[in-house]
């Protein structure tokens, strides 16, 4: 009886330490700066990483802090002012998290989420960053410049001319997200990770696919045609679809607007006051908006919009 319950009790702890594994698509650029995300940084803070991904294989729990422990990653040194976070990726949701995560302390299950997410939310705003300075230094006729304005949806080919004017225009597109806000929003729009479309799919932010190949809610409503939940190759590139879509979906135009106004007037883009600005995101409307600034207060979400990565090689998780 003894052996059983402890078999129980490691099974358990590897269901939960394994909910991460593998590592974010290789060949993207990966940067690196030390300022506050919630501002733009210069070109020449953000620098390439070149060297090769650390692949680290994590068995347990213990095995788990402690890794967060060696880069100064743990719950006591954010509540002592520590806001460098280490670059780590993972590839998908455990299947076993959904049920694990039942049996875990609520503020256990919160803190693992959080800290696992918080890194790709920076990863995805540093190459937004690295995008924003090329169009901010780039001549007009840019083929790189060309390249992003299509990706933003503010040309429709790369035959396109863009004018100082649609420059201005690409700057208001192309920018960060607060992290608090993308953590509220991935929290609320995946049940901390617990959903069907984040543990099949890698959807953290509930994105719709008309496509034909989105995940099919068992409630489909026929009258808004042939959709689904779009699902992504790793949770990094969910994080990114869920910016490329902020920042490009017409839905979302005041919220590119008030981060324009505050950019220009050169303060902190917070997740409370953006939050506001979601009242198209979801058919909750205020509510919604209200459910996601609870989140943030409640949490204390705010003082990851003040935090940064660290320069320490990227991280892969990998199961034992």
């Amino acid at each position: 009886m003894k052996n059983n319950l402890f078999r129980m009790i490691c099974a358990l702890a590897l269901t939960i330490s394994l909910i991460i594994s593998g590592c974010s698509t290789p060949d993207k650029t990966v940067t690196t700066a030390k300022t506050k995300t919630a501002k733009a940084k210069s070109h020449a803070d953000i620098q390439p990483i070149s060297k090769a991904p650390l692949q680290v294989t994590v068995s347990s729990v213990d095995e788990l802090n402690a890794l967060f422990d060696k880069y100064q990653y743990s719950s006591e040194s954010w509540e002592s002012g520590q806001r460098e976070l280490p670059r780590i990726t993972f590839a998908e949701v455990g299947e076993h998290w959904q049920t694990a995560s039942e049996n875990l302390p609520v503020k256990t299950k919160k803190s693992l989420f959080f800290r696992l997410m918080a890194p790709l939310i920076l990863i995805a705003n540093e190459n937004i960053l690295r995008e924003r300075e090329i169009v901010k230094s780039s001549a007009l006729n840019s083929p790189e410049l060309k390249k992003i304005a299509l990706k933003y949806r503010l040309i429709k080919n790369r035959k396109g001319i863009l004018t100082t004017a649609m420059r201005k225009k690409l700057l208001q597109k192309v920018d960060i997200l607060p992290p608090s806000l993308a953590l509220a929003q991935a929290a609320e729009e995946s049940g901390w990770g617990t959903s069907r479309f984040a543990k099949e799919g890698n959807a953290f932010f509930g994105q719709w696919d008309f496509s034909g190949n989105g995940m099919k809610p068992k409630r489909q409503r026929k009258e808004l045609g042939n959709y689904g939940v779009a699902r992504f190759d790793s949770p990094l590139e969910s994080v990114e679809a869920y910016m490329l879509n902020i920042n490009t979906g017409n839905a979302y135009q005041k919220l590119r607007r008030v981060r324009a106004e505050i950019r220009a007037k050169d303060k902190n883009i917070t997740g409370l006051e953006l939050a506001g600005t979601l009242d198209k995101y979801s058919e909750r409307g205020q509510d919604y908006i209200d459910g996601l600034r609870h989140l943030i207060q409640y949490n204390n979400l705010q003082l990851v919009d003040t935090a940064y990565l660290s320069n320490n090689r990227l991280i892969h998780l990998i199961p034992n």
